[in-house]
């Protein structure tokens, strides 16, 4: 038999590819070949020549990790990330490719603002990268077009307010965005009227305690029930982002005809009060990180298929921003690099498997977005790969943090679990904790209508 010559095989790994049956994932020991950036040739065991051999044995090959919200905060916010250095921290961290969202100054919501991120975007990010389009009351007539621009991963409404100024809480705005369009439209969901009547709560205690007071679960659940009847009314589906309320998702296990959901890490390993007796307003973000109870129902929400992708929300602040006196210190915190070996955590922990998890940054993402040629192992596909060992155990530091904030909520955390390789079209952009293919990322391209 003829042997072909391929660019890279990546050999004796074990491999998460789809079931038989087109639901979820399996683990299965398979050889991959690559060629021209894209995955060529899948077999148990491949003799073929390549021009660069891999051996993986003991490790595990995962779809590239898609992470599809991360805050990138340039332009206007540079002193805090910019698209180089956030894009080397999802690389280190196992993430192939990221969705940046459009609370910049300027604010992302007109086709020069978008191709200008994209311009800055070319030949700096280390991973692939797509942007969302911000909704306003400016360009509601316009979504149906922007939505439609290169590299464009959707529409991102915030229902209430948080770092930089693009919010939409008139419901007449709301739904003609919704009636503009028909990409999934993404959506930060707390009710604006409800935090302004009650910003004297923060403001009264100056505590970080009462973050998740002020911004109550009653704030996010009036909020997504809003939505959900706009979305209905409209016939135009809907992608809730950073659930933290049980609340929520007692209400959206009855919704799932028309949202998606999207939960967090951080909501999925810190909980009040310990994390704000821990690490005071370096805890802070929107929605806030709630009780224990709340946790654990975000848990349930996972075994049980409610929730549908696992995002970081990377929304980095400074040390000295992060330290000013509540509630004048802003929310958000860095996740990008450090979502896989958090997760990976709680898979060696018996949460959740392998497969879902990997389902939840990969194949979900892919379909929900209409992601193009990525978020699976599959013949013909992008050969973007995040390869993770299971058994490794590791400290998470600041000092390994690449976001130019240069902290984590998770520093002096002991994980199980661990990225080894970031694999983009088939070239390794990073080996153990060194990138050494920078700047490799390229656009992500988008099925015109996602379903």
């Amino acid at each position: 038999m003829s042997q072909t010559h391929f660019d890279l095989i990546l050999k004796n790994a074990t491999v998460l590819v789809p079931n038989f049956e087109g639901s979820g994932l399996h683990e299965e020991q398979l050889d991959l070949a690559i060629s021209d950036g894209r995955i060529a040739k899948i077999a148990h065991q491949l003799n073929d020549s390549s021009t660069q051999v891999l051996n993986l044995k003991g490790l595990h090959i995962l779809p590239g990790v898609i992470d599809s919200q991360v805050h990138f905060r340039e332009p206007g916010m540079t002193h805090k990330e910019d698209l180089e250095t956030g894009t080397r921290a999802a690389a280190l961290g196992g993430v192939t490719t990221v969705f940046e969202m459009p609370n910049t100054n300027p604010p992302t919501t007109s086709q020069n603002s978008f191709e200008n991120k994209v311009q800055c975007a070319k030949n700096r990010c280390h991973t692939h990268y797509a942007f969302y389009i911000g909704a306003s009351s400016e360009n509601a007539d316009q979504l149906a077009r922007l939505e439609l621009l290169p590299h464009c991963s959707g529409v991102k409404i915030f229902m209430g307010s948080s770092t930089g100024n693009l919010l939409v809480d008139n419901d007449v705005i709301l739904e003609k965005i919704l009636r503009s369009g028909k990409r999934r439209v993404i959506v930060h969901s707390e009710d604006e009227l409800r935090l302004r009547e009650r910003r004297h709560i923060a403001e009264s205690s100056g505590d970080v305690h009462m973050h998740p007071v002020w911004r109550d679960a009653e704030s996010a659940l009036i909020s997504t029930k809003r939505l959900l009847h706009l979305a209905r009314k409209t016939g135009r589906k809907v992608h809730v982002l950073h659930v933290s309320s049980g609340d929520e998702m007692n209400f959206l296990v009855g919704q799932k005809d028309f949202a998606t959901v999207e939960v967090l890490p951080q909501h999925l390993t810190l909980y009040a009060p310990d994390c704000y007796d821990r690490l005071k307003n370096y805890a802070q973000q929107n929605p806030p990180i709630r009780e224990k109870a709340h946790l654990d129902r975000i848990w349930k929400a996972i075994q049980d298929g409610t929730a549908d992708v696992i995002g970081s929300d990377h929304a980095p602040h400074t040390r000295e921003e992060k330290e000013r006196p509540y509630p004048q210190s802003p929310s958000g915190m860095p996740g990008v690099q450090t979502l896989v070996p958090i997760m990976l955590n709680h898979v060696n922990s018996g949460r959740l498997s392998l497969s879902r998890f990997t389902e939840m940054v990969t194949e979900n993402p892919r379909r929900i977005f209409g992601v193009k040629n990525k978020g699976r192992i599959s013949l013909g596909y992008d050969a973007d790969f995040t390869v993770v060992d299971l058994k490794k155990e590791r400290t998470i530091e600041n000092k390994w943090i690449a976001s130019r904030c240069g902290w984590t909520p998770y520093d002096g955390m002991k994980v199980t679990g661990w990225p080894t390789h970031t694999i983009l079209m088939g070239k390794t952009i990073m080996e153990n904790d060194q990138i050494i293919a920078p700047h490799c990322g390229q656009g992500v391209d988008f099925a015109v209508i996602t379903p």
